[in-house]
């Protein structure tokens, strides 16, 4: 099967994570950059990477790479990729993003248009047609400009990978799927171990700790845009990444994942999404306060998204939550505590200084994972947990 190159975008700051997934599907990594991840792989590779991997934003084809610091360069060195071996005759093909950082070329308009034009001057050419119907299959390409190099991939995912399917609306200011599931990756819990979000808000990092659990792919039950690229890839590809996925799925589990939160409302919302989700059997979502938070269990995780003040909280009723926050985990014996905030004061009030601490970006908002690590459980412990 012929190799191509395949970019992942990703939140910036967590591209150690996706490589390792990317590496765990047996694909080699070609580059790795703020935000993305690039590796070699045949068509399978696209229809795997869209159905299995959990922290990206999105799979694009890698069409070329070029310098580019005029608009004359840029129509130029566009004219030049092969858009034929993508593009039927009957594509719908459009520049549906440009992002610029640290280059001359930075109108996000400008780059798009000239990109378009560039296109269909190649495609006319090589199909001997003016007029293009674009009533076939859709071939959205984005475009990255940094330091004056140009990427152009072609996006094979559409809606963004975090949309699992599961969340049918957004309880307050939720975390991005793809995001919490990095995060949970962060840390060193495994299924075997209590997993409790105190703020679990619509319910998005017990369900997707719940759905690595089950080993349940994430992106199974949904639609990608390159499912229409018959020239490209046959639908076989697909179908055989959806029935490993169906294949590889754990039935006979018993996890203890928890999340709590004040709010009743969002609770049942997180109900429905983790039913959804097909976790809701094993997940216990309760009402129930911060200062409530308590477990007979020993070696437990809580991993959870505390309010920032951004929009849930005014911020002076920040100092008193993370106080009461800090004080639950305080009587929690030998647990770990990992929270990602914006919130500056986090550590102060939580009432301890974190062991590490990672800068992430969600979104355009910078937030710091603050890693609260508790003791590993003795050896007999652990092999009593794990059955090894």
């Amino acid at each position: 099967m012929e190799k191509m190159e395949w970019i992942a975008p990703c939140h910036f700051g967590l591209e150690s994570v996706l490589k390792k997934e990317i590496r765990d599907l047996g694909y080699e990594i070609s580059q790795v950059e703020d935000g993305r991840v690039t590796f070699y792989g045949g068509i399978d590779a696209m229809c795997r990477a869209n159905v299995f991997l959990r922290t990206a934003e999105r799979i694009l084809l890698k069409a070329g790479s070029f310098r580019a610091v005029t608009f004359d360069e840029l129509f130029e060195q566009t004219k030049k990729i092969p858009w034929e071996n993508y593009i039927p005759k009957d594509g719908k093909f459009w520049v549906a993003k440009a992002a610029s950082v640290k280059s001359r070329l930075f109108s996000p308009s400008d780059i798009q248009s000239i990109m378009k034009k560039a296109m269909v001057e190649r495609l006319g050419s090589r199909y001997h047609i003016q007029w293009f119907p674009e009533d076939g299959a859709s071939y959205p390409v984005r475009v990255f400009l940094m330091k004056d190099i140009v990427t152009v991939g072609i996006d094979t995912t559409g809606v963004s990978l975090h949309k699992r399917g599961y969340r049918p609306e957004a309880g307050k200011a939720p975390i991005a799927e793809n995001l919490a599931a990095a995060l949970i990756m962060l840390t060193p819990w495994k299924a075997d171990r209590i997993f409790v979000d105190p703020f679990c808000g619509s319910g998005t990092f017990p369900i997707e700790a719940a759905m690595m659990a089950a080993n349940i792919a994430p992106g199974m039950n949904r639609s990608f845009t390159a499912e229409n690229w018959t020239n490209l890839a046959e639908k076989r590809y697909w179908y055989d990444a959806v029935n490993e996925a169906n294949d590889g799925i754990k039935e006979d589990i018993d996890p203890d994942i928890q999340g709590y939160d004040i709010d009743g409302d969002v609770i049942r919302l997180a109900r429905k999404s983790a039913e959804a989700a097909g976790v809701g059997h094993l997940i216990h979502f309760q009402r129930r306060a911060v200062q409530e938070l308590r477990h007979p269990k020993k070696y437990g995780f809580i991993v959870t998204n505390p309010p920032y003040g951004e929009r849930l909280e005014e911020k002076e009723n920040l100092p008193r939550l993370y106080r009461e926050f800090g004080e639950s985990f305080r009587r929690l014996d030998s647990w770990s505590a990992y929270m990602i905030t914006s919130y500056e004061d986090a550590e102060r009030y939580f009432g301890r200084k974190a062991d590490r601490n990672r800068k992430i970006y969600n979104g355009m908002l910078k937030t710091y994972f603050y890693q609260f690590s508790g003791p590993r459980p003795p050896r007999q412990k652990r092999t009593e947990e794990t059955g090894k």
